[in-house]
């Protein structure tokens, strides 16, 4: 049975693998292992290592407490309320987000804030 934190950790590592645009392959090769291994890490099937995490949070550009943020809603097997990084959409456009260069991005921000607000 998979424990409900090394689920979390997993899920914490998939969304920040999205978020830098990083596929398993290139993650797994960063760390030294197979990308099947990465896929276990992330489903929460295998547990991670502290020493393994420790490499994934320096190829992710992370701390390691990262992982564990909101681990305390994890054992009740709930994300924790309104957490976005539980939507791979959401991932999407944050990853695309970013991609804009600031200026634009500011514009942009400021929009979606109109936008809000007049709904």
């Amino acid at each position: 049975m998979k424990h409900p934190v090394d689920v979390h950790v997993g899920k914490r590592i998939r969304h920040q693998r999205w978020l830098v645009g990083m596929t398993q392959q290139q993650l797994a090769e960063a760390v030294g292992i197979k990308f099947q291994q990465i896929q276990k890490y992330e489903t929460g099937m295998n547990r991670v290592s502290a020493s393994r995490l420790w490499d994934i949070s320096e190829a992710l550009d992370v701390p390691v407490g990262f992982f564990f943020e909101g681990v305390e809603g994890a054992e009740e097997g709930a994300a924790p309320a309104g957490d976005v990084l539980a939507d791979k959409e959401a991932l999407d456009l944050l990853r695309a987000y970013y991609a804009i260069p600031e200026a634009q991005r500011r514009r942009l921000f400021d929009l979606a804030r109109v936008l809000g607000t007049a709904a």
